[in-house]
């Protein structure tokens, strides 16, 4: 049996922050921030909206487009590095917020590579004929793990959601998952962090006034490991299926920085049309990036129905994953 996607919903928090904002918080401008990371805006949630609340208005928005009642889904995975709170977990509040009794489910937290762990994670629940209907949503509200005085991670970060349901394909139907591949290299973990607030480090005044629940990043060590990843699980995902880059419709990123986004078409020798490229407006939103840049892939036309989408994923950890779909509607 194979998995299909066949409905997509998204949501991003109505304010936005400028990188012309960004200039009367720390020493930055938006002409660096253009040109070291290709962001404009990002949309920033405000102070009674968290994680959830994102999820649960994206679950809607994909439930919508299907026509379906929330109550069909079997399954919910929830991809966030931003939980409401440790627990009860918030795929637990989100399924409570759906009215979605029959379903199950869990957080899934992978950093940047969230989503397309998630993806292939529900997909395998359908194609085992576990179940028929379930739900995958990457949240997260990254501006409550940033630190506004350090310019290095400000800048890069904002917030929203995305939902996709997942459903068997009907049988001869050419649609769905054809191939994933997923990766960890925990010797990278130092590199891309948030120190304090586990049980390593538990919260403490120290920890609070040493700033250590916030994000920190050695971003020259992510970049290069991100743009030599990304190319290599994208290149191993399509000679293993016999492919190659000119059967791709459109590659759909992670959006982390548009250098690396770049440097990876160009690798793969993609031209600019067939790469999704819509961090300018959202920064990275962590596990909602790859949603948030398939809706906007479809709205632009670059992505229709049979077309042919691979996406693809480097986060903290390290992180990384590739996962190949024959798009369904």
């Amino acid at each position: 049996m194979r998995a299909k996607i066949t409905a997509l919903g998204c949501y991003t928090p109505p304010r936005i922050l400028t990188n012309y904002e960004l200039e009367n918080l720390v020493d930055t401008s938006n002409e660096w921030i253009l040109e070291r990371t290709g962001i404009r805006e990002r949309h920033i949630a405000d102070p009674d909206i968290a994680t959830s609340d994102m999820g649960t208005e994206a679950a809607r928005k994909a439930l919508a487009q299907a026509g379906v009642d929330p109550k069909s889904l079997e399954a919910i995975v929830l991809c966030t590095v931003t939980p409401d709170m440790f627990f009860p977990s918030t795929a637990c509040l989100i399924q409570h917020h759906l009215g979605a009794p029959r379903a199950w489910g869990f957080d899934l937290i992978a950093a940047c590579s969230s989503f397309v762990y998630g993806l292939n994670t529900v997909a395998q629940f359908v194609q085992s004929g576990l179940h028929r209907r379930v739900m995958v949503i990457g949240a997260d509200t990254m501006s409550r793990i940033i630190d506004y005085t350090d310019r290095n991670t400000c800048v890069l970060f904002g917030d929203g959601a995305g939902a996709m349901i997942v459903e068997p394909a009907e049988e001869g139907e050419d649609a769905g998952l054809i191939d994933f591949i997923g990766e960890i290299d925990g010797a990278g973990g130092e590199y891309l962090k948030m120190p304090a607030g586990g049980s390593r480090m538990p919260p403490s005044h120290e920890t609070v006034d040493k700033r250590l629940h916030y994000v920190h990043q050695d971003g020259q060590q992510v970049f290069k490991y991100a743009v030599r990843k990304m190319y290599e699980l994208c290149a191993e995902i399509l000679k293993r299926n016999h492919l190659t880059a000119a059967d791709v419709a459109v590659l759909i990123p992670h959006q982390a920085n548009k250098r690396i986004i770049s440097a990876t078409a160009d690798r793969l020798g993609l031209p600019p049309e067939r790469v999704m490229i819509n961090i300018d407006r959202y920064g990275n939103t962590t596990s909602a990036t790859i949603p948030l840049a398939t809706q906007d892939a479809i709205a632009q036309g670059s992505l229709k129905k049979g077309d042919l989408v691979l996406f693809v994923a480097v986060g903290a950890g390290y992180t990384a994953g590739a996962s190949l779909w024959r798009w369904a509607y």
